[in-house]
């Protein structure tokens, strides 16, 4: 396992901590990274995404999709089968599963959708004016003298 310091980081940076956090936490994890269920991440416009995931078998009532602060969570769980059944061969896995997706600041859910088989998520960045950059103007004058310096 590999060891990393960000204290460079903090020194030359202020307000990336969490960022840091992200990066070790990423870093300290197994290489061995679950595959289940297969996903992609697209973008599909400026500051919009959309995260695709295979969930065949699963229906609506089956799948669950919650957004806490800067992380999404998906889940399935598949209902208990009242038929019993001898399969030959089983290829389609509809075991039960909880995929965590980190957020950036100010990105939230926008939409989802399930068609054949696959889960659409699509998200937006929204930055609040507040945030944006804005233009400072600088004031011209005449000097003030501030009473009681010396120089």
């Amino acid at each position: 396992m590999r060891t990393y310091d960000l204290s460079p980081l903090y020194r030359a940076s202020v307000g990336f901590d969490r960022m840091a956090d992200l990066i070790d936490r990423v870093m300290s994890q197994d290489s061995a990274v679950p595959t289940y269920p297969p996903y992609n991440i697209e973008k599909t416009a400026d500051g919009a995404y959309r995260i695709s995931i295979a969930v065949a078998g699963f229906t609506e009532a089956e799948l669950s999709i919650e957004q806490r602060e800067q992380e999404l969570v998906v889940a399935a769980r598949k209902a208990a089968d009242d038929a019993p059944r001898t399969y030959l061969h089983r290829g389609i896995a509809t075991r039960a599963f909880e995929k965590r997706f980190q957020l950036a600041d100010h990105v939230r859910v926008t939409s989802a959708l399930h068609e054949n088989g696959m889960l659409h998520i699509d998200l937006v960045r929204e930055v609040p004016e507040a945030l944006k950059p804005r233009q400072i103007e600088i004031a011209r004058g005449a000097s003030k003298v501030i009473e009681g310096a010396t120089a």
